[in-house]
């Protein structure tokens, strides 16, 4: 594998766990984003500590 192919494909790997992965809204989290159910979650620890 060529360098320029590897940075190419390290550049596309990182874009998706980064951005794609993060915006995509998951059935399991009853179709929030991964991003929003750990607002929401963080939120709620939150108040249960106070």
């Amino acid at each position: 594998m060529t360098a320029r192919r590897f940075e190419v494909r390290l550049a596309i790997i990182t874009w998706i766990e980064r951005t794609y992965h993060r915006r995509r809204r998951q059935r399991a989290l009853g179709r929030l984003t991964p991003v929003g159910f750990e607002a929401l979650i963080g939120n709620t620890d939150l108040a249960q500590a106070a």
